[in-house]
């Protein structure tokens, strides 16, 4: 009798577990088929201006003796009302013109907008930066400057085109655009790079790359000898002219070959049309520079981090990071937790094998 009893607790707790964890999937499947419907995403701006003053007054309250900060204050609120009183003259001289700029203060003040793009090799950022780029056209005049942090080692042409063209839409603004290179832009990044007016390379960055490549196994001799068949049927004549499982042929592999110079002539072209200063003929080769190589090849303008340009544009202009950002399920996040778990441990054992590496 007693066994029954046990065993009866024994299924009535098991069953409650059950049914609880199907009430939770239930409000998982319901919240993110919720967040499906709301908007995709939204645009974040942050002004970086008082980030770095939050920097400068944390240093300053530390290394200044008390005199020092006190004369400092002073002078910043003596400042303040000289900036308050001319505020309030710039809007009475607004509202006299009729302007409809309500923000007459910074009507003649130089802003400069900041996003990053980060590409794989889908060039997959390219969502986010088409978003980012119609905020900012929005709203930038031809006195202000676009800047791109781009790290990108490039991948799928057409993914790499159309992100050039989303950079493009700035230039035909006839909005400044630079782009800030801190470790590699080559291949599709270089592509990308190399439609702005500035280009800004780290010494050691890794930019180049102008070149086109293909690669995929086949599998057909392995087929052959384990008597599988493959069958491929097409309509044109080189719809497939290399495959992974069916033989290739000489003709297949010219017309394959003839496809990539095809490419690699556009990349050249592209890439003239925009920096006619770079002797193409002479970079085209797929090799890879590093900075202060690159800029004697001309396919960079100057040699200095995406943390000094922006630090040389803070007194002179205000200046806003602006950042496309979207929502994610439940189960997207714990994959993507999941995923940097994975990918940290990989890094960290890496990070191990190559300690000695430049030894």
């Amino acid at each position: 009798m007693e066994f029954l009893y046990e065993y009866g607790l024994f299924l009535a707790k098991a069953i409650t577990f059950i049914v609880s964890v199907g009430i939770i999937l239930a409000l998982v499947i319901g919240a993110s088929q919720k967040n499906n419907k709301e908007p995709e995403g939204s645009i974040d701006v942050t002004k970086i201006n008082e980030r770095y003053d939050d920097i400068k007054d944390r240093i300053k309250s530390v290394v200044y003796s008390d005199d020092v900060l006190k004369q400092e204050a002073k002078n910043t609120k003596k400042q303040q009302k000289i900036d308050k009183k001319a505020e309030k003259k710039q809007q009475k001289l607004a509202a006299k013109e009729k302007t409809e700029d309500s923000n007459a203060d910074n009507k003649n003040k130089k802003r400069v907008y900041i996003v990053d793009f980060d590409g794989d090799i889908k060039a997959s950022a390219v969502d986010n930066l088409r978003e980012e780029v119609t905020a900012i056209l929005s709203l930038a005049r031809e006195e202000d400057e676009v800047v791109i942090r781009l790290e990108s080692a490039g991948g799928m042409v057409h993914s790499y085109g159309l992100a050039s063209s989303q950079l493009a839409r700035v230039k035909d603004k006839k909005i400044p655009l630079t782009v800030c290179v801190d470790k590699v832009a080559a291949s599709g990044g270089y592509m990308m790079a190399c439609v702005a007016d500035t280009i800004c390379a780290a010494p050691f960055a890794i930019l180049g790359s102008i070149g086109v490549v293909a690669q995929l196994p086949n599998f057909h001799r392995l087929l052959k000898k384990n008597d599988v068949d493959f069958e491929l049927f097409t309509a044109g004549e080189y719809k497939r002219t290399l495959t992974m499982f069916g033989e290739n042929t000489d003709k297949g592999r010219e017309k394959f070959t003839e496809d990539l110079e095809t490419t690699h002539e556009l990349f050249k072209d592209f890439v003239r049309e925009q920096r006619p200063v770079v002797d193409i003929d002479k970079v085209a080769t797929g090799e890879i520079w590093f900075g202060s190589q690159a800029k004697e090849q001309q396919l960079v303008d100057r040699l200095t981090t995406s943390d000094d340009y922006i630090v040389s544009q803070v007194d002179q202009a205000d200046v806003y990071h602006v950042q496309y950002t979207t929502k994610k399920s439940f189960t997207e996040r714990l994959g993507v937790n999941v995923q940097h778990a994975i990918e940290g441990s990989i890094n960290n054992l890496l990070s191990k094998l190559n300690t000695a590496r430049f030894m």
